[in-house]
């Protein structure tokens, strides 16, 4: 049976590239200065612009997905007569994932010979988007929509997020940070080492002097815990720090070198609790890579 795989625009995937696979996207929204945007259109994104605003004092707050707005994007699909598999932020750092199964309950009430399947990612940006990749590379190799999002069950433990932030305030603020005992100052350029863990959420796990050093250590974290990295697409996210991306991706070349690199500038949604020069490494590796450090 068809089913259409969907996601968030917490995704971070490129618009040409969710228009050319065929990827449902549900926008969050968020508002600088009380003006409320969404960010569809990856092309349309003022990077620059965005991040410059917050280190000058724009008021940036964000809204999670309400129930209703996931049944405006997912009816017409189901009356279409296809089933819907959707890969969302994790629920460990947004309420959105918890108004997806009010959603899903509503509508398949009303679609009760459909099939709605939700996913957790147990991440975001490319955590997730690469995630919303797999599934439809699955769904291309003839996997049903169960077996598929069984699959991605167990690839969301395998998928590895590594990052760091100019400045902890913004994650601080947001109430993003899990292991609170853990934060550390940007004193003495400082610059902590993130990640996501075995429940979606986000903790510290290390330190690092120097922005030349934290991404070397990033760097070597990949060369670490990768698996088999010619058959994946890494990704990077940097919120306006494109010369750090670009620095990344070049140190990945060097031991184990990816089937691809996918750069992306990071969405403004949970870029806004990251800060500018937030930079963010994304990597399959094995079932344990989120307990480790």
């Amino acid at each position: 049976m068809s089913f259409v795989i969907m996601t968030d625009t917490s995704a971070n995937l490129p618009t040409a590239e969710t228009r050319k696979y065929g990827i449902g996207v549900i926008p969050l929204s968020y508002s600088v200065d009380g003006t409320e945007y969404t960010c569809l259109d990856t092309e349309a994104f003022h990077c620059e612009e965005y991040y410059e605003s917050m280190k000058t004092g724009a008021k940036i707050s964000t809204s999670q997905i309400n129930p209703q707005k996931y049944m405006d994007y997912m009816e017409p699909v189901l009356k279409e007569g296809n089933d819907i598999l959707f890969v969302g932020m994790a629920s460990g750092i947004s309420g959105s994932f918890g108004s997806a199964k009010i959603a899903r309950e509503q509508l398949l009430s009303d679609y009760p010979e459909r099939n709605i399947r939700l996913v957790d990612s147990m991440g975001a940006s490319l955590g997730e988007g690469l995630l919303a990749y797999k599934a439809m590379e699955l769904k291309n190799q003839g996997m049903s929509l169960d077996e598929t999002a069984d699959a991605l069950v167990n690839e969301r433990m395998k998928m590895c997020q590594i990052f760091t932030v100019d400045d902890l305030m913004h994650l601080r603020r947001g109430g993003r940070l899990s292991n609170t005992s853990a934060i550390i100052g940007t004193l003495l350029n400082v610059k902590p080492l993130l990640k996501g863990n075995e429940n979606g959420q986000i903790v510290a796990f290390g330190k690092v002097r120097g922005r030349k050093g934290v991404i070397e250590q990033i760097a070597q974290r990949y060369e670490k815990w990768v698996k088999e990295p010619e058959k994946q697409i890494v990704g990077i996210s940097h919120a306006n720090c494109r010369e750090d991306a670009e620095r990344l991706a070049q140190l990945l070349q060097r031991t184990c070198p990816p089937k691809d690199i996918l750069i992306v500038e990071h969405e403004p949604v949970t870029g806004s609790y990251l800060g500018p020069g937030a930079l963010a490494l994304y990597f399959e590796s094995d079932e344990d890579v989120r307990t480790r450090s």
